[in-house]
């Protein structure tokens, strides 16, 4: 079984095409991986929140996503109708819940896809909420988590790791059994070549 650790933002386009690239590559190949998510916040609170709607830089970049989102049949909004982009320390909380519960995939990809297809606010709580119930989780409890904060310290430290000892500057950054991986193109078709020694070695 592959290790990899997928360090990643709720609200970067280019970690949800990659997590579905990677999944994809993953089932052509044969493989069963242990995915762990690795929280990277973007912009912390109190850091002024992004205005990706009226970034034309950042949609032109955003084009690369365009064909394997096509191929992949990922309907994203690059960028979503949020303005300006959401914090994210809630979302991860929620996410270390989730995680305990069994849940975390599941809830995660909620996350990704309820801000990137759906257009919803996921820095908010009733947005998160929500999506806890339809991941399985019992909501109330999920809410009085996150008011009680009983995530924070795992979320910051969490952060910090990814920033201070992993040295992570972008996201996604991804480790395959301890390896980083480098994506251009985000396709499935990259992936699974990129995946494909790691199959061999895991025939061995």
């Amino acid at each position: 079984m592959l290790d990899i650790l997928f360090t990643t933002d709720f609200v970067c386009p280019y970690c949800l095409v990659a997590k579905v690239a990677l999944k994809k590559a993953l089932e052509e190949l044969g493989l069963k991986a242990k995915i762990t998510l690795q929280p990277l916040e973007l912009t912390q609170e109190p850091d002024p929140r992004v205005d990706t709607c009226h970034d034309e830089n950042r949609k032109a970049h955003y084009q690369i996503l365009k064909e394997p989102c096509r191929q992949m049949g990922l309907d994203m909004k690059l960028p979503p109708e949020v303005c300006p982009r959401p914090y994210t320390r809630l979302a991860f909380e929620g996410y270390f819940y989730a995680q305990e519960q069994g849940r975390g995939e599941v809830y995660s990809d909620k996350v990704y896809r309820a801000y990137f297809t759906d257009e919803k606010d996921i820095g908010d709580m009733d947005v998160l909420c929500e999506l806890a119930g339809e991941s399985g989780l019992d909501r109330e409890d999920f809410r009085q988590a996150l008011i009680d904060g009983l995530y924070t310290d795992e979320e910051k430290k969490a952060v910090r790791y990814s920033r201070e000892e992993l040295k992570v500057t972008s996201v996604p950054t991804i480790y395959v059994n301890g390896q980083k991986i480098a994506l251009k193109t985000y396709t499935e078709e990259e992936m699974t070549e990129i995946l494909r020694p790691f199959a061999g070695e895991e025939r061995k």
